[in-house]
C-alpha cells in the first residue's frame, strides 16, 4: 500500500507524534541557540505543572488523536525527576490515544541523572520502567579537548558509561549525536570520532555538520578570532567519509544527517520529513496538523508558564500554509529522506507533474550527480545529500 495515498489537496493520515519540550540545562553550549535556560528546582515544577495543564487543555483538533511516538526533547529533559516525568506521561495518556509499542524517546546528556554512578543508573532505570524505550543523548566528540571548548560539561568517558549504563538498565534503543566540522577539527579526530561511536554499536547515530549560529557564544568567538572559523571543504570531506564508514559498518543512511541499524529509524523524527502531523507542548514547541495547519508557543519558560497559569493560551504564532507553500515545503522535507521523494504522490496531491515543472532544473541536477530518478522515486546521491541546500533552491 502507497504509504502517500492522497487525494486532491489532502492525504490520509498517518499517526501523530507527541513532542514536550523540557528547557533546562546544567550549562548552556557555545554553539547552542534552542530555548533553553539554567535548571532551577522551583521553575522545573513550575513549568512541568504547566506543561501538563496545557497538554490536558489541549484542543486543537476535533478528534481524539491516535499516538504512536513521544518525545521528550531539550534542553535536558533527564535532568527532571522520574516523578515528573511520569506526571507528564499521564497527562499525554490521559489526553491521547497512544498505541502499544509506541516509541517514546528521552534525550540526555552523559555525565547528569544523579550525583554518583549508582544514582545515575537508578534514575536511569526508573525512566525505564516509566514506558521509556528510546534513548538519545549529545555526545558531540569524543574529543575532551573539544568538549571543554564546546562548554560541554561531561568527558568522554562519560559518554561510554553512560551508553552502558542505558544498556544495563534494558535500554535497547540508543541514539547520540556527533558534530562534525568543529573549529580545529582535524580529519584524524574526526576518524577516531566514528571510530569509538562505532565500537560501541548504537542503534542510531545523528551526524551533523555544525552550524554557527548568530547570538551564540561560538559565532562570538569566531568573530573575535578566539576560536578559527570552520573549514567547509574539511567539514565536507569528513560527511562523505562518515557515510562510507557507516554503510560499510552496516548502519543505513535515511535521513542527510542520521543513521541506524536496520529496524532502527527514528519514527517520531520521520514525522517531520514526512509530512505526518506532530503536537508540540512546552515553550517554543511547534505543531503540525499533518495538512495545513502550523503553530508554535512562547520562547520564553517562565513567560509560558505564566500565560498557562493565567488560563491563556501558550501558542503566539500560527500559520496556515500556502498551496505553493505546502508544495514547496513536501519537496525539501521529502527530499532530506534518502528513500527518495514519492512523484506519483506528488501529482496526486497537487495536480502537477514534478519532473515537467522543473525539467531544466531536474535535467542539471541530475547531469551534476546531485539527484537521481528510478521506479517513480526522485532521491538525493551522495554527493546530493552533502550539498542539498542547493537541490532544495532548485526545486522547492
Amino acid at each position: 500500500m502507497n504509504r502517500c495515498n492522497l487525494r486532491n489537496l489532502g492525504r490520509k493520515m498517518n499517526h501523530a507524534g507527541v513532542y514536550l519540550h523540557i528547557p533546562f540545562c546544567r550549562s548552556r553550549c557555545s554553539y547552542c541557540d534552542f530555548a533553553t535556560g539554567m535548571y532551577e528546582s522551583g521553575l522545573a515544577e513550575r513549568y512541568v505543572n504547566s506543561l501538563i495543564e496545557e497538554v490536558k487543555d489541549w484542543g486543537e483538533v476535533d478528534n481524539p488523536a491516535v499516538v504512536n511516538t513521544i518525545y521528550f526533547g531539550g534542553g535536558t529533559p533527564s535532568l527532571l525527576m522520574p516523578a515528573q516525568i511520569e506526571r507528564i506521561l499521564n497527562a499525554v495518556r490521559d489526553r491521547f490515544q497512544v498505541l502499544a509499542g509506541a516509541e517514546v524517546t528521552i534525550e540526555l546528556n552523559p555525565g547528569d541523572g544523579g550525583t554518583s554512578a549508582v544514582a545515575k543508573l537508578e534514575t536511569i532505570r526508573d525512566f525505564q520502567q516509566l514506558g521509556i524505550n528510546r534513548a538519545s543523548f549529545g555526545a558531540q566528540t569524543f574529543d575532551d579537548r573539544d568538549l571543554k571548548q564546546l562548554g560541554r560539561t561531561h568527558s568522554s568517558d562519560d559518554i561510554t558509561s553512560t551508553f552502558y549504563q542505558l544498556r544495563e538498565a534494558g535500554f535497547e534503543n540508543i541514539n547520540f549525536d556527533l558534530i562534525a566540522g568543529l573549529p580545529g577539527q582535524t580529519l584524524q579526530g574526526w576518524q577516531r570520532n566514528l571510530t569509538a561511536a562505532l565500537e560501541l554499536r548504537p542503534e542510531h547515530l545523528s551526524l551533523y555538520l555544525l552550524d554557527v549560529h548568530e547570538g551564540t557564544p561560538l559565532a562570538d568567538q569566531i568573530k573575535r578570532g578566539l576560536r578559527p572559523k570552520p573549514d567547509d571543504d574539511l567539514a565536507a570531506e569528513m560527511y562523505l567519509i562518515m557515510i562510507d564508514e557507516l554503510s560499510t559498518a552496516g548502519y543505513e543512511h535515511y535521513e542527510i544527517s542520521n543513521f541506524c541499524r536496520p529496524g532502527f529509524e527514528s519514527r517520531h523524527n520521520t514525522k517531520y520529513w514526512a509530512g505526518d502531523p506532530y503536537y508540540g507542548f512546552g515553550c517554543s514547541a511547534h505543531s503540525y496538523d499533518g495538512a495545513r495547519r502550523r503553530w508554535s508557543n512562547e520562547r520564553d519558560a517562565a513567560a509560558y508558564a505564566k500565560l498557562i497559569e493565567t488560563h491563556k493560551s501558550p501558542i503566539v504564532e500560527r500559520t496556515v500554509l500556502s498551496g505553493e507553500d505546502a508544495r514547496s515545503e513536501s519537496i525539501f522535507l521529502g527530499l532530506r529522506l534518502m528513500r527518495g521523494f514519492n512523484l506519483e504522490s506528488y501529482h496526486a496531491r497537487f495536480g502537477m507533474d514534478l519532473l515537467d515543472q522543473y525539467d531544466a532544473d531536474i535535467m542539471r541536477l541530475r547531469d551534476a550527480g546531485l539527484i537521481e530518478i528510478d521506479e517513480g522515486l526522485m532521491r538525493l546521491t551522495k554527493r546530493g545529500a552533502l550539498l542539498s541546500n542547493e537541490v532544495f533552491a532548485a526545486l522547492a
